[in-house]
């Protein structure tokens, strides 16, 4: 793996980029760089109309993590509301199923702000370090855009 932190607008990564950001089951995508995402994308649109009982199954199926892929974005849904917060575990399983659909579909650009820092009040060196042992045996590139 190829990990940099790089100060860059996440948005103008060129399109071989693969973008990754963290949301909630709820698909709300109200607030922080989720609201880019959207805009960008259309992204809370494409994934209701994808998965229109989405959480209604999380629910169910007692899920605390999970990864959707939709175009060029992986959704790290890492917790249920919008307005809770994720834990480090409910971060590293969404990851670990974006590594599992990386490695399948031979994805190997990705592009992300400081996943699950922001709102989520993660703490970046932890998260860090995480990804860089996570991926350590993957043929990726990793950019994280810190603007």
């Amino acid at each position: 793996m190829q990990y940099q932190e790089k100060q860059q607008d996440l948005f103008a990564t060129p399109p071989e980029y693969y973008l990754v950001h963290c949301i909630s089951a709820d698909f709300a995508m109200g607030a922080g760089i989720a609201v880019q995402f959207n805009r960008q994308f259309s992204m809370r649109d494409k994934l209701r109309a994808a998965f229109p009982d989405y959480l209604a199954d999380w629910q169910v199926q007692g899920r605390s993590y999970d990864c959707l892929l939709e175009e060029r974005v992986f959704n790290l849904i890492t917790k249920e509301r919008y307005y809770q917060k994720p834990t480090y575990q409910s971060l590293e399983g969404a990851l670990k199923l974006m590594q599992k659909i990386c490695r399948q579909r031979h994805i190997r650009l990705l592009a992300m702000p400081l996943i699950g820092c922001g709102l989520d009040k993660l703490q970046w060196p932890e998260v860090s370090a995480m990804i860089k042992t996570l991926f350590a045996q993957d043929d990726l590139e990793i950019l994280v855009c810190i603007k």
